[in-house]
């Protein structure tokens, strides 16, 4: 736990805390209690801490000794405030807010306007200076959320009653509704509270908050909850706190508002004033994008004493926080408040660009630009843009909230969303505005739409955060259950549509995309005046550092000559798999049947030498695109049946031709081949060493092939530096057994060339890792098939789980996250560590690698690093991303 938090310690004043407590105080609670301590105009309150969350989850609600500390506390706000909660003539009311850890926005629950009844109704009503249009406003707000946040009541139903309202009242927006259509909308409000919970709204002030509380502590396990976490990979078991604030209020008048500011944007990261506001109003419309608020700086004119304020508490912050800031703030009657700050959730974009600025200011190190930007967002990065040279048809412009690239058929609802991503569909998810029950939609598509709402609403916020492209705020759009009209344009669930979030651009059709210009930086292939550009400048910077700090060597998976250049543009130190298998695929099948097909040696070796110098020819051709780095081709792995038809497409085709009365003697011949080799399991059959061992010739062709496209190098003077790997050995007399026939084929091919091949094995067999020091004996390097590992050491059939029951094992929090995506470091993990170690204390020197797919996913990137490999393989694209999270892994590590 950080900080120095006491864990029998429940509640903690504001005061009391610091940004170092997130553990114990949540992110929101942490930052309330920093910025009381730096003397911002923050209101009173005080923190219920994540330990108090975890034991009413774990006893099934009660908490001993928590109720009268949150007694004690209470006591101490009515007393600083000189108000009682509640109270008819002078009320205290409050907020009551999540505030976990780690910010997950619009998933869990708030509820404004805590003591609020129908008699402390006139007290605020007083305290306004007589404004019932605000008190009954505030009072319908506390029975809309508490309703729907406690109580379960249907949103919907509070929403349609308040439309109702504006109907019979003849108006657009809820401002324009008086004291005395609010006062009939609260009426209407308690009758559909009664109608879904046997009840009347409660009228005991401390029964609101502590109920509020209580629906706080378990909207932590909420379905969308339970879903961002598993989308953010944040631990399950962390809980939230909660925030019990004096309330302020912007919905006071002209005079009063709320709004979100950010230090720099968070799309690009360019400097200035970015934000919304929206006057006479509470902070859960601008979030909700019920209302279009204005930009930020148009509190300029209406307030400028309050906006000056504003800037100056923004610089303090970014300077306190060294980062972007996101800030909440609400002005009341021309105070201004602070409610909230956090280190901003930025695209990738801006998390590049704003490090790279903080450098230049002096502010971070180049060791901690490296920190604050993700191997994730560098992919991001490299998605492609839309290419506009076909002038494609604008139907409309919102807000850029979400940078990408997104096209797809348009839906209307969450649900629709996954039901044809499920049947692998791209799509557009158009909403008014999304709310946190669309998470599952918002996950589902490829980038959202909405027609209300600006930067700061729960769309904008939540595709951020999930790097998804989002277009907000395009408010001519009218949107209904099935489509969506704009101007002249008719838009139907169905018809395909284009967004871009960095213009707001929204297009008819699919529109085509063009490579990103990180991309192009990669490929050496940037147009020059670009280069200079703030963010193709910054991922230099940082790649730069990257390479000077990372220990690991980042090598790619390829198989032929323009993937392996592509790889070494993108900064590959060498081919960490070169599958073979791959090289026997389209006009060269017939080969490899004649092989599977052959009666007798001099058959079997005649299909050999068929297929010995276009093995030779590719390997030239991949040797010579890695000049000087290390190549490591793997031997043939999979079972040979692979490389035939199907079963059942034989034994069709056989039988049909039996029906027609035609020859299909190879057919047949095949057919019976195939029946031969069937395996109930081919994944462990016979394939790798296996196979290597039982076919005469088979290895000893690769070897030579191999050998000799490295001797054709050296002759013309390059230098070749092949890696010999032997898949699927589980003993070290199957890696002896080949290791005894290759070497006599490399020196009798290599001679005095000076041509060095070195001999290892991959570890995909848990028994391999288990007996590594016998098997290191025999190999001069271990490249990790973390893949096979995975399979094996879960005992998964990955093809046939991922769909049958991985949904229900992440469900249920079995998994964080597929272990085929990110390395199981407990299980499969400990067995990578044990062949590295006794590995390396039979052979000191013996090469460490990884070549599964694991090796291009961040997290699996820091695992290897401190397990101390020696690189990580993973296809082109993705060896920028391995490159920058191994020194990430250092810098980490570096920091402690």
């Amino acid at each position: 736990m950080e900080g120095n938090g006491t864990a029998d310690k429940f509640v903690y004043d504001f005061a009391e805390g610091n940004k170092d407590l997130k553990d114990l105080l949540g992110g929101k609670g942490a930052n309330l209690a920093e910025m009381t301590n730096l003397g911002l105009p923050v209101p009173a309150g005080f923190t219920i801490t994540t330990v108090a969350c975890q034991r009413y989850l774990a006893s099934g609600e009660h908490v001993d000794g928590l109720d009268e500390e949150i007694t004690s506390h209470l006591t101490k706000l009515e007393e600083s405030m000189g108000k009682r909660l509640g109270d008819p003539a002078d009320p205290l009311l409050v907020s009551v807010r999540s505030g976990a850890k780690f910010s997950m926005p619009g998933m869990m629950e708030t509820v404004l306007n805590v003591g609020l009844n129908d008699e402390s109704v006139a007290g605020l009503s007083a305290q306004a200076g007589g404004n019932d249009r605000f008190a009954w406003d505030s009072y319908r707000r506390l029975i809309q959320m508490f309703g729907k946040t406690v109580c379960d009541v249907p949103g919907d139903e509070f929403e349609q009653a308040l439309h109702n309202a504006k109907t019979v009242k003849g108006v657009r927006d809820d401002t324009d509704l008086d004291a005395g259509d609010l006062k009939q909308l609260v009426s209407a409000f308690k009758e559909v509270f009664a109608k879904h919970t046997g009840h009347d709204f409660p009228q005991d002030p401390r029964e609101q908050m502590d109920r509020a509380v209580a629906a706080v502590f378990r909207s932590w396990n909420a379905d969308r909850a339970v879903l961002y976490r598993r989308q953010e990979r944040i631990p399950a078991d962390l809980g939230t706190a909660v925030n019990v604030v004096a309330m302020v209020f912007g919905n006071l008048g002209a005079d009063s508002g709320t709004g979100v500011a950010f230090t720099r944007d968070p799309a690009t990261g360019e400097q200035g004033v970015y934000g919304d506001y929206l006057a006479n109003a509470q902070g859960e419309d601008v979030v909700a994008g019920i209302r279009n608020t204005v930009p930020l700086q148009d509190l300029e004119g209406m307030d400028s004493k309050s906006y000056e304020e504003l800037l100056g508490i923004m610089a303090t912050l970014e300077g306190h926080y060294r980062d972007l800031c996101d800030i909440e703030f609400t002005i009341e009657r021309g105070k201004l408040w602070m409610l909230q700050t956090r280190v901003g959730k930025r695209t990738a974009a801006a998390a590049f660009t704003i490090a790279a600025q903080l450098i230049d200011e002096d502010v971070i190190d180049l060791d901690e630009a490296l920190r604050r930007v993700t191997g994730a967002q560098l992919a991001q990065l490299m998605f492609p843009r839309f290419d506009l040279e076909g002038d494609p048809e604008v139907v409309t412009k919102g807000v850029g909230a979400s940078p990408g690239a997104a096209y797809g058929e348009v839906v209307f609802t969450a649900a629709r969303a996954v039901e044809l991503a499920a049947e692998g569909k791209d799509v557009i998810l158009v909403r008014r505005e999304t709310n946190p029950d669309d998470l599952p939609g918002m996950i589902a598509a490829q980038g959202i739409l909405t027609s209300r709402g600006g930067k700061t609403s729960h769309a904008a916020v939540v595709a951020r955060g999930m790097g998804k492209t989002c277009v907000c705020g395009a408010d001519q759009l009218e949107v209904s259950p099935s489509s969506f009209v704009v101007g002249k344009y008719t838009v139907n669930e169905g018809d395909v549509i284009s967004i871009d979030g960095t213009t707001g651009k929204v297009y008819l059709g699919e529109v085509p995309v063009r490579p990103s210009e990180v991309v192009q930086y990669f490929e050496g292939d940037l147009d020059p005046a670009l280069a200079n550009e703030p963010l193709v400048a910054a991922v230099h910077q940082l790649m730069t550092h990257a390479d000077e700090r990372r220990r690991l060597a980042v090598r790619t998976n390829a198989d032929t000559g323009p993937d392996a250049a592509r790889a070494r543009r993108f900064g590959a130190q060498g081919v960490g798999l070169c599958r073979t298998e791959h090289m026997f695929l389209g006009d060269r099948r017939e080969l490899v049947e004649r092989l599977i097909l052959a009666e007798g040696a001099e058959q079997r070796q005649a299909a050999l030498n068929a297929l010995q110098p276009l093995q030779r020819k590719d390997f030239l051709e991949l040797f010579r695109e890695m000049n000087g780095l290390p190549v490591t081709v793997r031997l043939i792995d999979p079972p040979l049946h692979e490389f035939l038809p199907s079963l059942e497409d034989l034994a069709v085709h056989v039988a049909v031709a039996k029906e027609r009365g035609e020859s299909a003697k190879r057919s047949e011949k095949m057919l019976a081949a195939v029946r031969r080799m069937h395996e109930s399991n081919p994944m462990l059959g016979m394939r790798g060493v296996r196979l290597g061992l039982v076919v005469p010739g088979l290895f000893a062709m690769q070897v030579r092939a191999i050998a000799e496209a490295a001797v054709a190098l050296a002759k013309e003077g390059g230098k070749p530096r092949p890696e010999i790997m032997v898949p699927l050995v589980g003993a070290v007399q199957e890696l002896e057994t080949v290791r005894v026939e290759a070497e006599k084929i490399i020196a009798e091919v290599v001679g005095d060339s000076g041509v060095e091949i070195l001999i290892g094995t991959m570890i995909e067999v848990p028994r391999a890792a288990l007996t590594a020091g016998q098997i290191a004996e025999a190999a001069e390097f271990f490249s990790f098939g973390t893949n096979d590992l995975t399979q094996m050491g879960w005992g998964f059939s990955r093809d046939d789980v991922e769909g049958a029951f991985f949904w229900r094992y992440l469900e249920l929090g079995i998994f964080g996250i597929s272990p085929f995506e990110s390395i199981d470091r407990e299980g499969v993990g400990r067995l990578v560590r044990i062949a590295s170690e006794e590995g390396r204390a039979t052979r000191p020197d013996l090469k460490l690698g990884v070549c599964g797919e694991h090796g291009g996913d961040p997290e699996s990137v820091h695992f290897f690093h401190e397990v101390g490999l020696d690189y990580v393989s993973c296809s082109p694209f993705r060896v920028p991303v391995a490159r920058l999270e191994a020194a990430r892994a250092v810098v980490s590590v570096a920091r402690g």
